[in-house]
């Protein structure tokens, strides 16, 4: 059966009014939408000091005093041990309480407890609110048995990179030298100083060690803390380094 040539155009001819009619209306309303977000007014911000820099100034100041911290103190570490001693209920006392590797302990009648990250002080008061639910203010005090010894690693263009005892107050510029100072191609500008703030994170500082030597004001040379970082990076030349001439085509090459 066919189909009128007729019949067939007029067909079309209506879909496509159909098509221009939608996109017509379209059109429309979005140019509505855009006019009315454009006639309601904007909120201005809020005036006054920017709260956003002083929170960031301050924060950049707490950082700065953590990182010149004189004489921190030690942090219980998974493998520590410690004595436990009730004064009143030597009942409770405990020897050589290990802690594991999740960083908690097992304790006599108070259960598991974590106390990795903490320093004797912070432990000693949170094992009497422990023990404060089963004696009556419990005097506690802990003594520290086996723990790891302070260190500090030096890392990268470093005259002899590995992990050092950290003894005393030992600043940045000390713990270089005794890694056996810059060796050729560092960035003595951009040492950075890494330093473990939780479980999970690291915070870290870049020195410029240049800077201080210049200048001679030692005091941004920062004081490590047991398990500290140094890194010294390689310079943009030192790139290079495999590319270099040999010693009998040195004369052949100058560099400026």
């Amino acid at each position: 059966m066919s189909v009128p040539i007729t019949s067939v155009l007029m067909k079309t001819r209506t879909t496509s009014v159909l098509l221009a009619l939608l996109l017509a209306a379209s059109l429309v309303a979005a140019q509505q939408v855009m006019s009315d977000a454009t006639a309601k007014p904007s909120t201005p911000p809020p005036s006054g000091p920017s709260v956003f820099s002083d929170d960031s100034t301050k924060d950049a100041q707490i950082k700065d005093a953590q990182f010149n911290t004189r004489s921190p103190r030690y942090k219980i570490a998974p493998g520590d041990s410690f004595d436990l001693n009730f004064e009143l209920s030597p009942e409770f006392n405990q020897t050589a309480v290990a802690v594991q590797p999740d960083g908690f302990v097992t304790l006599r009648s108070v259960g598991d407890i974590k106390v990795q990250g903490l320093t004797v002080p912070e432990l000693t008061q949170t094992l009497r609110t422990a023990y404060g639910k089963i004696l009556n203010d419990p005097i506690i005090s802990v003594n520290l048995k086996d723990f790891e010894k302070p260190y500090f690693v030096a890392d990268g263009r470093v005259g002899r990179p590995g992990k050092y005892d950290l003894r005393g107050d030992t600043t940045l510029t000390q713990a270089i030298a005794i890694a056996g100072g810059f060796s050729d191609g560092s960035k003595a500008s951009q040492v950075l100083l890494f330093r473990r703030v939780s479980d999970e994170w690291m915070e870290a500082k870049v020195i410029d060690v240049n800077k201080m030597h210049k200048t001679g004001n030692l005091k941004e040379d920062p004081l490590l803390h047991p398990g500290d970082m140094l890194f010294v990076p390689k310079t943009a030349w030192s790139k290079f380094e495999r590319y270099m001439p040999s010693a009998q085509m040195g004369t052949m090459f100058k560099p400026y």
